[in-house]
């Protein structure tokens, strides 16, 4: 079915992070539970942050540091594109920071209305 060349570990990341992307997808659009909600929202987030660095890596090159084992005159061609990575550490700190803000909202509805279902707010609906 799969041949060693195709079975590699971009090929395997990237199919994990798509899976989980539809999970979290589902996870959103199906749940009620406002906190269900946010845990699929965060699984959609931590799919996207894999997606990217599976991107980004290049099979055979070394981390971007510069040190003795890294001819400096071809270091391009020997390291991969730190920017990635750069961005998904970005992206993980500002995911942690919309969840958090997502469960203080969820606390304060919860204090307000004493329940977490999404059909019991009545508010905002036409």
């Amino acid at each position: 079915m799969f041949n060693q060349s195709s079975l590699n570990i971009e090929t395997i990341s990237m199919g994990i992070g798509i899976i989980l992307f539809i999970v979290g997808v589902w996870g959103i659009v199906s749940q009620k539970n406002i906190i269900k909600i946010i845990i699929s929202f965060t699984i959609v987030d931590t799919s996207i942050h894999l997606i990217l660095v599976s991107i980004g890596y290049i099979r055979g090159k070394s981390a971007p540091i510069i040190d003795s084992a890294i001819n400096k005159s071809n270091a391009a061609n020997e390291v991969v594109d730190p920017l990635p990575q750069a961005l998904v550490l970005t992206a993980i700190v500002i995911g942690l920071g919309i969840t958090a803000l997502m469960l203080s909202y969820a606390l304060k509805m919860y204090k307000e209305n004493k329940s977490l279902e999404i059909n019991k707010y009545k508010a905002l609906k036409w």
